[in-house]
């Protein structure tokens, strides 16, 4: 007699959990890669003192303060300024050079979390004489996240990872030239933060943003499962002008994609794309 394949507990009381969270909350997992997921929520819950999962959602569900300190695990935030160096130095030599040819230029970070991606950007776009004419918008779906990135506070002891980034990002500076040290954190300078636009934005729910020159979302896609990947790329490729660029983390491919036939590959070995023409 047939016999259908159980569910596994643990499995049922994390869908459950993350129905709960879209239902309450409004924030949509539903989408994630549920193996990264479960990782996470494993951490959360020796974090929270809880011993299954339903424990938790209980918790969630009815204790208002859980929810947001439940977000800080799951949404990933770990990431560094000029992180694989070779990605920059792509966009300098490659990219840059058509960047200039607009009069002005609109750069998409999605799912910045807490701005290292977006400060690397802007000190790459100022070095090669971009920045004064360029406005940067910085989204996530972590309010704690996008408040540290808009203080642009770091660490000190990062810099010195990020300082070798940069150098080999093919560096026209030194970084130390774009921050202030004091008391074990650097600051870096508000003249780089006046051209970043930090917003609320979720890559599983919300809708595009319009006329792009360039979306960098790196690093963002291995978190999704098939489907919101290609929910994701279709927002990116939406949101870019004729002819616009677009990012993606050393990982991260538009190869297997629903839209891998709407761009062109620009710089494969960084995952470069180019948006075709006429789309």
């Amino acid at each position: 007699m047939f016999q259908p394949k159980k569910a596994r507990t643990a499995d049922i009381e994390q869908r459950l959990l993350i129905d709960a969270i879209y239902h309450r909350y409004h924030y949509d997992f539903r989408g994630y890669a549920q193996a990264s997921l479960k990782r996470r929520l494993g951490s959360a819950m020796l974090h929270f003192g809880c011993k299954t999962l339903s424990q938790l959602q209980d918790r969630v569900l009815h204790d208002p303060v859980v929810f947001p300190a439940l977000l800080q695990y799951l949404t990933v935030q770990v990431s560094e300024m000029f992180r694989d160096p070779s990605y920059y130095q792509s966009l300098r030599a490659e990219v840059v050079p058509l960047l200039r040819t607009y009069p002005s230029l609109k750069v998409w970070v999605a799912g910045c979390s807490a701005g290292e991606e977006v400060y690397s950007l802007a000190i790459l776009l100022k070095e090669e004489g971009l920045l004064d004419r360029t406005l940067i918008y910085a989204t996530d779906i972590n309010h704690q996240a996008l408040r540290a990135a808009e203080s642009g506070v770091f660490d000190v002891d990062r810099i010195a990872s990020f300082t070798e980034n940069h150098a080999r990002s093919g560096a026209r500076s030194s970084l130390s030239d774009y921050y202030t040290a004091r008391y074990g954190r650097v600051v870096f300078d508000k003249s780089l933060r006046d051209h970043m636009v930090f917003s609320d934005h979720s890559l599983a729910t919300d809708s595009v943003f319009a006329e792009m020159h360039l979306v960098s979302c790196r690093n963002v896609l291995i978190y999704f499962e098939r489907d919101l990947q290609n929910r994701a790329l279709g927002l990116f490729r939406d949101s870019l002008c004729h002819r616009g660029f677009l990012g993606l983390g050393s990982k991260e491919s538009l190869r297997f994609s629903g839209h891998a036939d709407a761009f062109d590959d620009f710089v494969p070995e960084d995952r470069i794309y180019r948006k075709k023409a006429g789309l």
